[in-house]
Formats: C-alpha cells, structure tokens, sequence
C-alpha cells in the first residue's frame, strides 16, 4: 500500500459558502498528515450564494485544491458523480460540506481500508440533525430496504472512502436517477463500517425540504425496484376477490330474502374508491414509463460551466 497513497477528497457543494474556509483549513491539516500526494475537489451544484468565489480564493493559495461548476443545479447525488469522473487518487473520500462529516474522521477511515476493503463506510451514532430529519431519514431507509431487497443502514450517509477500483466501475453505471449510496450497495463490494462523531452544522440550513425529500424517495425508489409495479398488481387482484365476495353476498340475499337490495351509498363509495386505485395504479406505471423515457434520451448526468486546478 505504500504506493498507493493519492487520496481524493470530494465534496458537493450546494449553500454552504460560510464553512468553506473552516473545512478547507481542517482538511488540509487533516489530509497532509495522512499523506503528501492528495486533493480535495469542491463540486458547486449551482449554489446560488458565494461558494464559488470563496472556493476561487481558497485555490489560489492552494494548488491542491481543485473545483467544478456546474451549469446549474443538478442534485447532490450528480455532483458527487461529476467530482469522481474528475478524481485520479487511489482512494477517494466523499463527504458534506456543511461539517456534519467531520474531517477528524478521515484518518479512521483511511486506515480501515488499508486492511484491504474495496469501501469503508461511516457510521454516524447520535446524529446532530431536527427530529424530522432523523424521522424522515429513518422511514426513508425502512421504505427503501423493504422495496428494494436491500439492507441498507439508515446510519451511514455519503460519508465514506472508496477505492479506486470502485471508482473506475462507478464510472459505468449511467442511470439518470441517481441514489450514490444505493449504487454503491448495489455493486456489491467489500465493505467495512466504521464509527464516527457526527458533528453539528456549522452554519447554514439544510436545502433538503419535505416535499423535496418526499420526491426524491419516489424517484429513487422507482429507480430502484420493480416492487410498486408488483404491489399495485396485488392490491388489483385482492379488490377483484373483496368485489367478486361481495357480489356473491348480494346474489345470495336477492335470492334467499326475495328482496331488493339497496345500496347506492355502498355502490358509490366503491366506485371511487376503485377508480383512486386504478388511478394510483395507473400513475405509478406512468412515473416507471417516464423514467425509462428519461433514459432513452441518453443525455449526460451533468454539464460543468467552470473548472480549477483541471485542464479545460
């Protein structure tokens, strides 16, 4: 392992300009203890604030580190894409940029995967988020495994180090719905956790609000799974059943009671109830079609505007 020390450090930038410089001084503190040969490549995910200037400043004091900008807004999850089809280190660290991924940590898991992991991921105990985001994280992960198949830890983020390995694979999969974590479980190499502190936001808020939460779990999971697909199908034939018993009922008091059998009540409800479930059915088989729309199209993940420290 003693010459495969270039490590790669890469980080999403999105509204985060006010602990850039914070990061920046703990990284290089940090990193340069580990080993001499590294960078550290800030992607800005169209952040609307100063991150771009101030990360302009930061590389010209510094030529280690390095920056992208791209065009617009294009998620975190593309951004972390982007910094890693730019990365040439032997092991890459991807982490936030809001301190809530400790730089401290990094020595932990650097020496974790120099026992021969291809992934070493961290796992964060008490978290230093807002009930909702512990919440919404935690019925996000249930949801996710339960459709999936996978058994993926609600504790662990995007914080983590990588090998180069994984990397240049990584660099294969070109869905346009992208879930970094659940690609990487998906790709199935050897993985080890690691414990870490984590930390309290250093200034800023989260650009993570619920109906954005909400729709990037649809996306993801629709991305990932046919399972809703085979869900709708049962709740089809379970009505079908619930409607084919009840019409026998009805047949049967006609015929014993010789009476009429009110129930435009009864009648009506199960027709709206039945066309909301054709219509839910109907929409999730839409979203499937128009995910695969999206990927036929075949256009590129991301567009980078700007680049520093990188030939155009």
């Amino acid at each position: 392992m003693a010459n495969k020390n270039f490590i790669s450090v890469v980080i999403p930038v999105y509204k985060c300009s006010g602990n850039l410089i914070e990061l920046s001084n703990r990284l290089l503190k940090i990193v340069s203890e580990l080993t001499k040969t590294f960078e550290i490549i800030y992607v800005v995910d169209g952040s609307p604030d100063e991150s771009w200037s101030v990360i302009t400043s930061l590389a010209s004091s510094n030529e280690q580190i390095k920056a992208l900008k791209l065009s617009r807004n294009f998620g975190q999850h593309y951004a972390v894409t982007a910094g890693l089809d730019y990365t040439k280190g032997d092991w890459i660290v991807i982490m936030d940029c809001d301190l809530q991924d400790q730089p401290e940590e990094i020595p932990k898991l650097y020496n974790k995967i120099l026992e021969g992991y291809d992934v070493v991921l961290a796992r964060r105990g008490k978290r230093e988020d807002t009930f909702f985001k512990k919440l919404s994280n935690y019925l996000f992960y249930k949801v996710f495994n339960f459709l999936s198949g996978m058994k993926y830890d609600p504790q662990v983020g995007a914080f983590r180090i990588i090998s180069k390995k994984v990397v240049n694979n990584f660099r294969l999969m070109k869905e346009q719905t992208r879930f970094f974590n659940g690609l990487m479980e998906w790709m199935g190499f050897s993985t080890a956790y690691v414990d870490v502190t984590h930390g309290e936001r250093f200034s800023g808020e989260t650009s993570y609000t619920f109906f954005k939460l909400l729709r990037f779990s649809i996306d993801i999971i629709i991305a990932h799974s046919d399972k809703p697909l085979r869900i709708s199908i049962f709740i089809g034939f379970f009505m079908s059943f619930l409607s084919m018993i009840y019409g026998l009922y009805i047949l049967s008091v006609s015929l014993t009671d010789g009476i009429a059998v009110s129930g435009w009540s009864s009648l009506m409800i199960s027709m709206y109830f039945l066309a909301g479930v054709i219509m839910m059915n109907l929409g999730i088989l839409g979203v499937y079609l128009g995910k695969v729309f999206s990927q036929t199209k075949g256009r590129p993940l991301y567009f980078v505007d700007k680049v520093i420290g990188f030939s155009e």
